[in-house]
């Protein structure tokens, strides 16, 4: 039985993880390396609880409950009790791979190892530690508080223990489990990313301004948000990160990067976390 949570990784993603488990009765441990990091997310939990509570999700006097759910991990080793680790770093493989190793060392042997990732092998993850059949993807969408969804995959080696379990947890969060089998951007980001790589080629070749392109989608499909002022929300870095894994994974042309995003990411224009993307913030 699951009970306490270890999450790895207090960015946006982390954040609204250790968030939506706190607020639904879980102990979760959050670990960053950035101690600035950290400080960002306890107020972002803070404010966004705010925000759930003035909008009637959430009581109030609930709200300090849920904060003192969570407490701050000095190491990997304050995880070594939880029932459930869940990473949520950069879509990094080599980063990913580094962080399973040292986790499958630091926590007990019946611990689920879950990663948050949005397209990299959960077999390759699963791989690297001595747990294969308890390694699991578990990729919530973002932001994790409002969107209902988590993407289920599993490796080749999960176990139906394992997903049974976190199928179990995906209810009991009051979201809903879509799974995916192992293969590069499972279902979402493989639908969404060469989407948005799209539009981006629309853009570079001219074609119409950000603004348009986003119009179109916008009112012209019913999306609620355009391709490109996704982009920016989810960070160029990310989006190109994703595409290169369909790329290299499918060895398929039409999952080439666009050369503007290769450009605006080297340059540093990666959207609302940096102040520029394909607008301005």
């Amino acid at each position: 039985m699951v009970q306490s949570i270890g999450v790895l990784g207090a960015g946006q993603m982390g954040n609204g993880v250790a968030h939506v488990f706190a607020q639904y009765g879980f102990q979760v441990g959050l670990y960053d390396v950035s101690a600035e990091q950290l400080d960002k997310a306890q107020k972002a939990i803070r404010q966004n609880l705010d925000r759930q509570a003035k909008k009637g999700i959430i009581d109030p006097a609930g709200i300090q409950l849920v904060i003192d759910r969570i407490s701050i991990a000095k190491s990997l080793e304050d995880f070594s009790e939880c029932d459930l680790i869940i990473e949520a770093v950069n879509e990094n493989e080599s980063l990913k791979f580094d962080i399973f190793r040292q986790l499958d060392e630091a926590v007990k042997k019946d611990a689920i190892l879950a990663s948050n990732t949005s397209s990299i092998s959960i077999t390759r993850i699963a791989a690297v530690t001595k747990r294969p059949d308890k390694v699991i993807g578990m990729h919530f969408m973002n932001p994790v508080p409002v969107m209902q969804l988590v993407e289920v995959i599993r490796g080749l080696a999960t176990s139906d223990e394992t997903f049974q379990t976190i199928a179990g947890l995906v209810e009991k969060l009051g979201k809903v489990m879509a799974v995916s089998q192992d293969y590069p951007g499972f279902i979402v980001n493989r639908v969404l990313m060469p989407m948005i790589n799209e539009a981006i080629f629309v853009l570079y070749e001219g074609i119409a301004t950000p603004e348009d392109i986003d119009k179109g989608m916008k009112l012209g499909t019913n999306h609620p948000m355009g391709p490109l002022a996704l982009a920016d929300l989810i960070g160029l870095d990310t989006v190109l990160a994703i595409i290169s894994v369909l790329y290299e994974g499918f060895k398929d042309p039409k999952f080439r990067p666009c050369p503007l995003l290769v450009k605006m990411v080297n340059a540093g224009y990666l959207g609302k976390k940096s102040g520029r993307g394909f607008y301005t913030y």
